[in-house]
């Protein structure tokens, strides 16, 4: 098959020895396409917006009349519902979804086939492609954070006066409780939620038009095409388009990695405290597997892999740091590259956001083992504080006098201790309400 960079159907072998230009052309294709033709498939439906999008500036350039217009615009839907159907293939020899659509155009519509190609690069072609899939992917990302804040918010709502213990360096530290502990990884994905302004900025700063880095000398209104791929605007300086590619997605996965690793510590914490030397958290036995050898074993497999998954998260991101670091401006195609792990990372955190939201909804807190740990130790820094306030102490006098055993902290009812924490993010008051007010206002 003829490459759209070539200069049309050549054998080569006559110009290399031995008759081996063939395997060694097949090697290269092999090589240099990668899986990308299989990646495409994943971004096609985006790819073909931005062609419509971009034969819509060129009709309103004049480039294109409205017949021809119109008749690309129906062979890009009829892609769109092969493609639906899984019935458009992308071949190696294609090298990507760019040229499949673009061929089957040509043997779809002659010529008028060959014309959608006019003022536009494959370079700013897939980078819209990908910066448009970026952009979708995003929003069911932040629509599952959105729901794993909200099932913590409820798990705490429904248990806020249910005591747990509070742990420094891994041991019991002071009296929390089941709203403190819930609303603080709530709080976490609610912030993340809140700071998705900045990478959306970067995501929505349309490539289209910049075609190899360089722009063109045809009048298409990058503006326009901007708005019409429903982006805030246009990158500006057209060599903005090369350098941002990688760059952008680094970022990407990097605000991602924030929220798996929440999911991670999360996790992390459930595994500890539904442990047998805790028994604080239940885990239902969907979330469970067993062993092949001790019966009686019930492991947390799902929290553990949401824990261990993180770390692929950040090798996403050292392998986009690592294949942008020292490419200067322009077009190189190691940034090809870029595309899988960017990919990769997104799929990674929808898959670990559900999983987090299936354990979260198979969670349950023993209220029995939770009581029966605020033992009196946890009050050791209230006592001191009592001291404080009720005989004028200075609080390093009566923490040396609780210390040394003089007057010793009593633990008494936990449900009834939570009562004397009044404070705004206590374990008496976790702020849950606040939280998802917070939470409700964030569009």
């Amino acid at each position: 098959m003829s490459k759209l960079w070539s200069a049309g159907d050549q054998n080569r072998d006559g110009n290399l020895p031995d008759g081996t230009g063939r395997e060694d052309e097949e090697f290269v294709e092999a090589f240099t396409v990668g899986n990308d033709y299989l990646l495409d498939q994943e971004i096609l439906p985006f790819d073909l917006k931005a062609s419509g999008v971009h034969a819509r500036s060129l009709r309103d350039a004049g480039i294109l009349t409205t017949d021809e217009y119109e008749n690309l615009l129906a062979g890009l839907n009829e892609i769109h519902a092969l493609w639906k159907r899984g019935e458009f293939p992308i071949l190696r020899e294609h090298e990507d979804g760019h040229t499949a659509i673009e061929l089957w155009l040509t043997e779809k519509l002659g010529g008028l086939g060959k014309k959608i190609h006019t003022g536009r690069s494959r370079n700013d072609q897939v980078l819209t492609a990908v910066r448009l899939y970026e952009d979708e992917k995003l929003n069911q990302v932040l629509a599952r954070v959105r729901s794993c804040a909200e099932k913590l918010l409820s798990a705490g709502e429904a248990h806020a006066s249910l005591p747990m213990p509070g742990f420094t360096h891994t041991r019991r530290a002071m009296l929390s409780s089941v709203g403190q502990w819930t609303g603080g990884y709530a709080e976490l994905l609610i912030m993340q939620l809140e700071a998705s302004s900045g990478i959306r900025g970067l995501i929505r700063k349309s490539p289209l038009g910049t075609a190899a880095g360089f722009g063109t000398t045809l009048s298409l209104d990058r503006d326009r095409s901007a708005g019409n791929l429903g982006f805030e605007g246009p990158l500006i300086c057209a060599t903005s388009a090369q350098l941002s590619r990688g760059w952008v997605e680094l970022q990407l996965v990097q605000y991602l990695s924030g929220i798996t690793l929440v999911l991670n510590r999360m996790a992390g914490d459930i595994i500890q405290f539904s442990s047998e030397a805790y028994r604080f958290f239940e885990l239902g036995d969907v979330v469970c597997t067993g062993s092949s050898i001790m019966p009686q074993k019930k492991n947390p497999d799902l929290a553990e892999l949401i824990r261990g998954k993180h770390a692929l998260m950040d090798g996403y991101a050292a392998t986009l740091s690592g294949i942008i670091r020292n490419l200067g401006a322009g077009y190189h195609r190691d940034l090809q590259l870029t595309k899988e792990p960017v990919i990769g990372a997104i799929r990674l955190a929808l898959e670990l956001l559900e999983a987090s939201e299936r354990l979260l909804h198979n969670l349950r807190f023993n209220r029995e083992a939770l009581e029966a740990a605020c033992s009196s130790e946890l009050y050791a820094a209230e006592a001191a504080n009592k001291l404080v306030s009720e005989k004028g102490w200075s609080f390093r006098d009566a923490y040396r006098h609780v210390k040394e055993g003089k007057t010793k902290p009593e633990a008494g009812n936990p449900v009834e201790r939570l009562r004397e924490y009044t404070q705004l993010g206590s374990p008496g008051k976790p702020g849950l309400d606040r939280l998802r007010a917070w939470l409700e206002r964030i569009s």
